[in-house]
């Protein structure tokens, strides 16, 4: 069992940056491969960025591609989410999910690979 809170949201200009956090429980953290997800009102939930449980591999989506960065820190059980060239249509709720199923070196960008979801938090980009 592993307990996620993200942190770090907010309201941003266009062309901003923001860092969102997340935190997790327990000491087996570096057993998950983490991801982050957003969710637009009316939408999906949707894929934004993957890394495996060592850091060797990271995926990005092609939306966020050369913006965004995840980087994760086992020894403080934290992943982070560094976005930059925030544009309005990066505006969602932003999840981060840990996935214990997938294989040790591999990474998903399936939101059913993950079992433990966090709250969520908003980001909100100003045009």
């Amino acid at each position: 069992q592993v307990q996620l809170v993200e942190s770090g949201g907010g309201l941003v200009e266009g062309g901003g940056s923001l860092t969102l956090s997340c935190a997790a429980s327990g000491r087996t953290f570096s057993t998950y491969s983490m991801g982050w997800f957003r969710q637009a009102p009316g939408k999906e939930r949707e894929f934004v960025a993957a890394i495996s449980r060592r850091a060797v591999r990271t995926y990005y989506a092609d939306s966020v591609k050369g913006r965004f960065m995840i980087l994760r820190d086992n020894a403080k059980n934290s992943v982070y989410l560094q976005m930059n060239d925030l544009k309005p249509e990066d505006t969602a709720v932003y999840y981060c999910g840990a996935d214990s199923t997938s294989p040790s070196s591999s990474i998903s960008t399936s939101p059913t690979s993950y079992n433990y979801w966090g709250q969520g938090t908003q980001v909100t980009v100003a045009s």
